[in-house]
């Protein structure tokens, strides 16, 4: 991946190439309704002159405007212009909305999408607290500078219709147009190093925030028993105080360029009355005339100095987007396999894993469905390795395999694998309450399937003892489960999916001895079509299992059917 920093320029256009077509057709109908509403206000600034002085009109206005009709008919001239302009505006506004609100849905659906579908081993590297700021804030800061890039064109719209009108009613007064323009161009550039400076470290600090945030109940349990709260709030106060210092400068830059932009337009309005009276031919219809045009564009020239700032900001942020989006995919994009339809034996007749550095050689392991399989070994020793080469989610260094007669490479190994179950203690229930969490894996289930299902994990009893059942949430307080009672609540959404293959990497670390073995035993009762690999501490699980896989301080792999005499699996190949 390229790490160059990126322009607003290339990020702009970036965007531009995202749009759909019907988002195209908004976009052409929010410049029309930004055109339309900068020729009816001012056209509303023309009214105004036979209403400031009355009896003298522009001359190319005469056609639209009788300076000797009534008062009420130059008024009601002005307020339908008026009342036009705020129409075309609100309209835009509104349709701006809707743009930003694509934008924001889009972006987000599209990393989100990007991040389901890639490689495990593209994300190594990534923390979880990244991939949440790209998730979230991280997005709003992209699409508040997509928001402050179609106020620049309505801006820039506004000042050329503007800017027209003045120099048709008076090309000498907007003479000094050309120079001013290169001022603002100047003024709009000032600070632009630092703005991207600052903007860059806000995004990286923004995601240390969200490190210091993350499973806080925990991390708080951690702190407090260290007696290390003093230092987590100092830690915590310094990112605290960096952020804060990025939005004051952020802020600082704006207000600085906001008065250079102000300081300029003082200045170019004086210069607009000195050569109204230097210059001769000039009336005071057209200097009344240029003067209300220009005047229009104050508020404008106000803001953009802010939205200039907001482009900037989001640069870094769409940076850290646009990399996350230039993960490939790994997802096999063929038709589903009916896995379940297969009761042969597999058989791995050589996978060779790593990490770890040394590598884990595996010979002959038979998985059968129905059967269970635990495998075992210190910690860091490869077990989490080799449940992700089993899970289809990381391709091996070797891998040969067959179904009855038929070989199977990865890619056909990771097509049947698609129906699987993979569970880790590290994993948590994000949904709002039983029954939403027991639909996410089989949405077709049953009331009566669902309870079935938590009798067999054993949270019947828990969820008879409140009154919201199934609707229990899982993470109030009146209400929250345990966390061997969300263990049990995953190892029910196995049941329910019924798999190919399920991998259980220490789901049930959170239940005592004796609740492991009867869940354990359960699911093996109730998936009888399953492939079954669990991963535990615990020797007690090797009673309830049909072989065991132990992974040895030298590497080695020793596989063993229960009452069977144990066969050596050395590591003496490299693949």
């Amino acid at each position: 991946m390229s790490n160059r920093p990126m322009s607003a320029l290339k990020m702009l256009q970036s965007l531009r190439r995202m749009l759909s077509s019907s988002d195209v057709s908004r976009v052409a109908m929010y410049v029309a309704l930004s055109v339309a509403g900068a020729f009816a206000g001012s056209l509303a600034a023309v009214c105004l002159v036979p209403l400031v002085q009355p009896g003298r009109v522009l001359v190319f206005g005469s056609g639209f405007i009788n300076a000797h009709s009534s008062i009420e008919r130059q008024i009601a001239v002005f307020v339908l212009m008026t009342c036009a302009f705020a129409l075309c505006r609100w309209k835009a506004a509104r349709l701006g909305a809707d743009l930003v609100s694509r934008c924001a849905i889009n972006l987000r659906g599209m990393v989100h999408a990007r991040l389901i579908d890639a490689p495990l081993a593209s994300l190594s590297d990534a923390t979880s607290a990244e991939i949440a700021n790209v998730l979230t804030h991280n997005v709003e800061i992209i699409v508040q500078g997509y928001s402050a890039s179609l106020q620049l064109l309505i801006a820039a719209i506004t000042s050329m219709v503007s800017l027209g009108f003045a120099l048709w009613v008076s090309p000498p007064l907007v003479l000094a147009t050309p120079v001013i323009a290169v001022l603002g161009i100047v003024v709009a550039r000032a600070y632009g190093r630092e703005q991207s400076e600052v903007s860059r470290q806000y995004v990286t600090d923004l995601t240390r925030l969200f490190w210091h945030s993350e499973d806080f109940p925990r991390r708080l349990r951690h702190v407090r028993s260290f007696e290390r709260e003093t230092a987590e709030k100092g830690s915590y106060g310094a990112i605290s105080a960096r952020l804060g210092y990025g939005y004051k400068r952020q802020l600082e830059i704006v207000a600085s360029g906001r008065l250079l932009l102000e300081l300029l337009a003082t200045v170019g309005i004086a210069a607009l009355f000195v050569l109204a009276h230097r210059w001769r031919g000039v009336d005071q219809a057209s200097l009344i005339a240029v003067c209300l045009l220009l005047g229009r564009l104050l508020p404008y020239l106000v803001s953009t100095k802010q939205s200039f700032q907001q482009v900037r900001s989001a640069v870094p942020a769409f940076d850290l987007w646009a990399r996350y989006m230039r993960l490939a995919s790994d997802r096999p994009h063929s038709g589903s396999v009916n896995a379940n339809r297969i009761h042969e034996p597999l058989r791995m007749e050589h996978m060779r894993v790593t990490p770890p550095a040394t590598g884990l050689d595996v010979r002959d392991l038979v998985l059968v469905p129905g059967e269970m399989t635990l495998v075992s070994g210190d910690s860091g020793i490869g077990k989490s390795s080799l449940i992700d080469v089993l899970a289809g989610m990381v391709k091996p260094d070797v891998f040969k395999a067959r179904i009855g007669t038929r070989l199977l490479d990865f890619d056909d190994y990771r097509e049947r694998v698609r129906c699987g179950a993979y569970v880790s203690q590290q994993v948590r229930p994000w949904q709002r309450s039983v029954r939403e969490c027991l639909l996410w894996a089989a949405p077709e289930a049953t009331d009566d399937m669902l309870r079935a299902v938590l009798t067999d994990v054993g949270l019947d009893r828990r969820l008879a003892n409140s009154q919201d059942g199934l609707e229990t949430a899982l993470h109030s307080s009146s209400s929250r489960l345990s966390g061997g009672e969300l263990q049990r609540l995953l190892l029910a959404q196995t049941i329910l999916r019924k798999p190919f293959i399920a991998l259980l990497d220490e789901a049930t670390s959170a239940l005592d001895s004796a609740a492991e073995i009867a869940v354990l035993s359960a699911i093996k009762r109730r998936l009888p079509n399953t492939i079954l690999i669990v991963v535990s501490h615990r020797t007690g699980v090797a009673e309830i299992v049909d072989q065991c896989l132990s992974i040895n301080g030298d590497s080695s792999i020793a596989i063993a059917k229960r009452n069977a005499t144990p066969r050596s699996n050395a590591l003496v190949e490299t693949g």
